[in-house]
């Protein structure tokens, strides 16, 4: 899927509150991060095909490096920074990861992270990530002996199964059908009749897979066409995740629902303010859905489904935004189109390049960013030895996407981040001004509608109704 326009790599920032040596972040990586021996392997791609090779010549310090920020070392400089990274391929002759350490950051020490995605999708990296933290300062500086750590960790998984649970429900449902077929074959063998049960499942997905087929291009716009090599991204400050759920609860939506009308509302918002004119304007993210059992969250490789959603990007009224979200998002949760996706790339994979990239295409099209949603842990985690205040990462695209959305919850707040295209949005921060300003508008109006508990007067929600349904946007 990597292309020189889209590299395939997941970046993202940790922010600690205490400076940490560099030489025992070294060890850590090295106890912690190495545990996994597939990162000490390269990817080699040849015309013969594709497989892992141990790297006989590996070196740590090509992998963990110290950096510093030039100037103020303020936001606007760590951003620019990130952006270069992004931007930036891995080293193909040696494993594709690197850790960069930036000890000069104003907000405290960051780590930056790059990885291919070829490694792991962001389910399995996640728990490879939390492998590097204790839920104490003592426990993150102590060495493991890391086969016996490994099991543990395997065998606990505690914080995993907390930061994973809500993927369980909604669109992630799917995801038994596609883990234990084997299981289910051998159910089919001894119970018959359960045969038209699944033969309409299957026309299910055929007919999932006709309607991804049959979807239209996303039209050219400032977020959808010729895109380049450079990658710009930023970050808004976080958001209460208490706020978000009070806004949920008293409209009756769900967390997600509410950041992504937020984040619809934030690009509304830009293209008015670059004199473009959404009212007409279709727009749809791609999804990537988690298709793995949580027995086997700790495994590498790639196991996800894409689905399509429809975001609201023409819709001026942040209620009536909010709404459609949440109708297409009910939608999803009822298709299959996440197996259907994973069934159609699985065998591409394997087959020839020829063949991939059209069909990498043809999914692209379809779609002007890819939006991500990861639920953090809630609870403090330490890395050598230092709390870690924020966290955030960077969803990589494919094909002609130029834009990513990604939201990340850690300990009581929301942090949502954005990577864009040059050639396309050379400014993402002004998108996450108008996250900031979308968000507390809606929260304004949430507070006016249900002050108890989210009860709303029959009175106000005939008159909200009239104004959603108005021209007016108050």
């Amino acid at each position: 899927m990597e292309s020189p326009t889209n590299l395939m790599m997941i970046t993202g920032v940790i922010v600690l509150e205490d400076s940490i040596d560099f030489e025992h972040f070294k060890a850590v990586i090295s106890n912690r991060f190495m545990a996994f021996p597939r990162f000490r392997q390269k990817a080699v791609d040849h015309v013969r095909g594709c497989w892992w090779e141990e790297d006989e010549e590996f070196e740590l310090s090509c992998h963990v490096r110290r950096t510093a920020l030039p100037g103020d070392a303020g936001k606007a400089e760590l951003e620019q920074l990130v952006s270069e990274l992004a931007s930036t391929p891995l080293d193909k002759t040696k494993p594709l990861w690197q850790f960069h350490l930036v000890e000069n950051y104003q907000g405290g020490p960051v780590i930056i992270s790059r990885i291919h995605h070829c490694y792991a999708d962001g389910i399995a990296l996640v728990q490879v990530m939390l492998s590097l933290t204790e839920q104490t300062p003592e426990d993150s500086n102590r060495p493991v002996v890391q086969e016996e750590w490994k099991r543990k960790r395997a065998a606990e998984s505690n914080i995993f199964k907390r930061l994973m649970a809500p993927a369980r429900e909604g669109v992630d449902a799917v995801s038994h059908l596609s883990q234990k077929v084997i299981d289910e074959v051998v159910h089919l063998v001894r119970e018959p009749h359960l045969a038209t049960d699944y033969a309409a499942g299957a026309g299910e997905i055929v007919s999932e897979l006709a309607n991804a087929l049959l979807l239209n291009d996303d039209p050219p716009s400032r977020f959808k066409g010729e895109i380049g090599v450079r990658k710009n991204v930023a970050w808004a400050e976080p958001v209460s995740l208490e706020e978000v759920k009070a806004i949920g609860k008293a409209l009756g939506c769900t967390v997600n629902d509410v950041l992504i009308a937020v984040m619809t509302g934030a690009l509304h918002r830009y293209l008015v303010a670059q004199g473009d004119d959404p009212s007409q304007l279709t727009m749809r993210a791609t999804v990537p859905v988690n298709l793995r059992p949580l027995e086997h969250a700790r495994d590498l490789g790639n196991h996800f489904g894409l689905v399509f959603l429809d975001l609201p990007i023409a819709e001026s009224n942040p209620l009536g935004r909010l709404y459609q979200v949440a109708e297409f998002m009910h939608q999803l949760k009822h298709s299959k189109q996440a197996v259907m996706s994973l069934g159609l790339l699985a065998p591409l994979g394997m087959g020839p390049t020829a063949l991939q990239k059209p069909a990498l295409e043809l999914f692209s099209r379809k779609a002007s960013t890819v939006l991500t949603n990861v639920p953090g842990p809630q609870n403090t985690l330490y890395l050598a030895g230092a709390p870690i205040r924020e966290m955030m990462f960077w969803v990589p695209q494919s094909g002609s996407i130029g834009m990513g959305i990604s939201i990340i919850s850690y300990r009581g707040q929301v942090f949502c981040g954005l990577i864009t295209d040059n050639k396309r949005v050379p400014d993402p921060d002004a998108v996450m001004e108008h996250f900031k300003t979308e968000f507390a508008n809606l929260l304004h109006l949430t507070l006016l509608i249900g002050p108890q508990e989210g009860w709303v007067s029959p009175d106000l929600a005939e008159t909200l109704h009239e104004w959603i349904d108005g021209e007016d946007e108050g």
